[in-house]
């Protein structure tokens, strides 16, 4: 049976809104820390209500173990405890899991993410004993992050549940399969010990609707503002301006994945003039074509 101790309830109430799933700026193939430390600050700015480096908008995957611990020591440091530092320190290996996950402790993150490990193709109850042996070894908030198109593997709904009993360092799923249906047996199979945060921006409020705190949003990377002010007309009860918000910000959704994420994301915030657009390989820059439509996009909402 799930008991509710300290490491679940440090989170309780913390876990909410926007949390932006911050992409990593590269300057010459370097972590270019002083524009990390400026991003991170005009986050908070625009009102986000946490941040999440090293997920897969911040191209994790590319990142050395010296870089990725260096990304989150910048964000914990840069963040002063303003608001919660969700680390992401998931593997397909999960000894590096529990290594990455007791850095982000040691460094005074809030909970860590931890995508499901992909390649692997583990079966449900590897999945599970991936998780348990994380949260045993570290003692520490931990969400789960299923992404089956990015993972080759989906976290089943009974399989979140049975975690939720046995596994009290699992406070949250993020929950990035775009399917409304999965998530509604999620939270119907799991209750209300476990936080749901939306995975997906296009889904965001029919996510709310079905009873979700929150979303990490890659769209907030580039209108931080809007998608906040989309969560706090639903949270203050105004339905129909959160409507409004999420058929606006629908067009946007759409041309940030035109492209495998983070590749356009970062092309915006280079015409931002936020970050450079530097990516790592084997990503590359977004194509003229798609270029030009995220352009016309990102004018419509006034953000060029």
């Amino acid at each position: 049976m799930r008991t509710t101790g300290q490491t679940t309830g440090r989170m309780n109430g913390r876990l909410h809104g926007v949390l932006t799933a911050l992409a990593t700026p590269f300057n010459k193939g370097r972590i270019d820390e002083p524009r990390f430390r400026e991003f991170i600050n005009w986050q908070l700015s625009q009102g986000v209500h946490g941040v999440v480096p090293c997920g897969t908008t911040g191209e994790s995957a590319t990142l050395s173990h010296e870089e990725h611990e260096a990304v989150i020591r910048i964000c914990i440091e840069e963040v002063k405890g303003r608001v919660p530092v969700v680390a992401g320190s998931g593997s397909n290996n999960t000894d590096e899991a529990i290594r990455l996950t007791r850095f982000a402790k040691a460094a005074g993150a809030d909970a860590a993410l931890l995508i499901t490990p992909y390649y692997n193709r583990p079966t449900q109850e590897g999945l599970y004993q991936h998780f348990k042996a994380v949260a045993e070894a570290t003692r520490f908030p931990l969400i789960a992050y299923n992404v089956p198109a990015r993972t080759g593997c989906n976290l089943l709904p009974e399989t979140i549940a049975r975690m939720t009993r046995d596994i009290p360092e699992l406070v949250a799923v993020k929950e990035a399969t775009g399917s409304t249906i999965q998530a509604s047996d999620i939270m119907e199979q799991s209750g209300p010990d476990l936080i749901m945060l939306s995975g997906d921006d296009f889904v965001f409020l029919p996510m709310l609707c079905l009873g979700a705190a929150g979303i990490v949003s890659v769209t907030a990377n580039v209108a931080p503002a809007l998608v906040v002010s989309l969560y706090e007309a639903w949270a203050r009860g105004d339905h129909e301006t959160a409507r409004q918000l999420h058929y606006k910000l629908s067009p946007l959704n759409r041309a940030l994945f035109l492209e495998t994420s983070p590749i356009p994301t970062k092309m915006a915030l280079s015409l931002m003039g936020t970050i450079r657009g530097d990516l790592r390989l084997p990503l590359w820059q977004l194509s003229p074509q798609h270029e030009a439509t995220l352009r016309d996009v990102m004018h419509e909402l006034g953000i060029l």
